[in-house]
């Protein structure tokens, strides 16, 4: 078995790493190519390039690697043309991965979309390439599954496979402890795993932490951040001017934190599957600049940005899709869940039912075995049509 997999964000490393584990204890002979991350690479898959390093957002991040997108996707088809794999199965990261999607179809590969990216919020006019291009798109989340069958594309459901590394998760029990000996409500401050999320969510997450401190002086605030570069941002603005706060800042301690936390406020990603699972009620921030607010506000198809809002369809995280600093609306809402615990526990109850109907873990291995039902069928040796 030859297979080409390729994500390109930190979060599709993970579900990458996860199936490649999967596919490799299955079939130990099993020849994993492509670009992706750390936890790709340590599942077994050998890295053309490791793109997750780019994890680039917004339009002028991405003009500025055209040049190495171009490169790479030259370097892909060149390994479609001379190895052949049996299957390409591309994790979310749109734009690029239409390019991969193309060079693969045209050599008679056949294409699969593993978490694919949400094309129902923002770009459905989309869909006729995945048509096109993709064998099969296997999806996460039940109105996702609908939405792409509606538009005549093949689909397999089979969960969020976030819910898998979260059922797998070891908390350190020693820092817990550690935490929990410590006196004061937790306030978690998630300010997401790219460098761009650091740099325009974290000061404003920071106001916010400061008004809610000026109103309840003992509440404690953890931020986590995802690796060293962002945690150098944020200690960057931590040391702007004098903070007058009870905070500490963690790297690699995201599950621990939010286990900790009373309440969170986090920027919207994956990491929102995590905050239901957990349960903890949570303000949901985005903040960009006005033109790409603007032109998101005419893009969007859906009510909500959180995954849980669209899951429960309805507001359960309260989100701040914004333009500027909205702190001191931030801090108003936590701070009313701090101050009433019995509106606390009512959202953790309308969260536990929505955990119940969706958040089932097994989604990765569902994945394994619809690919290798697939790949049985596939015949050794194609041509170029």
């Amino acid at each position: 078995m030859r297979l080409f997999l390729s994500a390109g964000e930190p979060s599709g490393d993970l579900h990458g790493a996860n199936l490649a584990a999967i596919l490799k204890r299955r079939f130990p002979d099993a020849e994993l190519v492509g670009f992706g991350g750390r936890g790709m690479a340590d599942a077994g898959v050998q890295l053309l390039y490791p793109l997750t390093e780019l994890a680039v957002m917004w339009i002028g991040r991405v003009l500025l690697n055209l040049p190495t997108f171009f490169h790479l996707a030259t370097k892909a088809e060149s390994y479609f043309r001379t190895h052949r794999p049996d299957a390409v199965v591309l994790i979310d990261y749109p734009g690029f991965h239409w390019h991969l999607a193309r060079h693969a179809h045209r050599y008679g590969i056949p294409v699969y979309y593993f978490v694919p990216p949400q094309l129902w919020a923002w770009a459905g006019w989309r869909a006729k390439k995945v048509r096109k291009h993709f064998k099969a798109v296997l999806t996460a989340m039940p109105f996702e599954d609908d939405w792409y069958r509606a538009r005549g594309i093949r689909t397999q459901y089979v969960g969020h496979p976030y819910f898998d590394e979260i059922a797998h998760q070891k908390l350190d029990a020693e820092f817990l402890a550690e935490q929990r000996a410590k006196p004061g409500e937790i306030v978690a401050l998630l300010p997401g795993s790219r460098t761009q999320e650091v740099l325009s969510n974290f000061p404003m997450m920071l106001n916010a932490a400061r008004r809610i401190a000026a109103a309840r002086p003992g509440v404690r605030f953890l931020i986590a951040a995802y690796r060293e570069k962002q945690a150098a941002l944020i200690r960057q603005e931590l040391g702007r001017e004098s903070v007058d706060l009870n905070i500490e800042l963690q790297v690699g301690r995201t599950p621990e934190i939010i286990e900790l936390a009373t309440v969170c406020i986090a920027v919207s990603g994956s990491v929102s599957l995590e905050l239901l699972v957990r349960l903890k009620p949570t303000i949901v921030v985005y903040r960009v600049g006005r033109a790409l607010h603007w032109l998101g506000r005419r893009l969007a198809t859906v009510k909500y940005m959180s995954l849980v809002n669209l899951l429960a369809d309805a507001p359960l995280f309260p989100e701040f899709p914004v333009t500027r600093d909205e702190h001191a609306a931030i801090a108003a809402r936590i701070l009313r869940w701090l101050d009433h615990p019995e509106e606390r526990a009512e959202l953790v109850g309308k969260l536990l039912e929505l955990r119940s109907r969706v958040a089932a873990p097994g989604a990765v291995e569902r994945a394994a075995e619809f690919l290798i039902a697939e790949l049985s069928r596939v015949p050794q040796h194609r041509g170029v049509p």
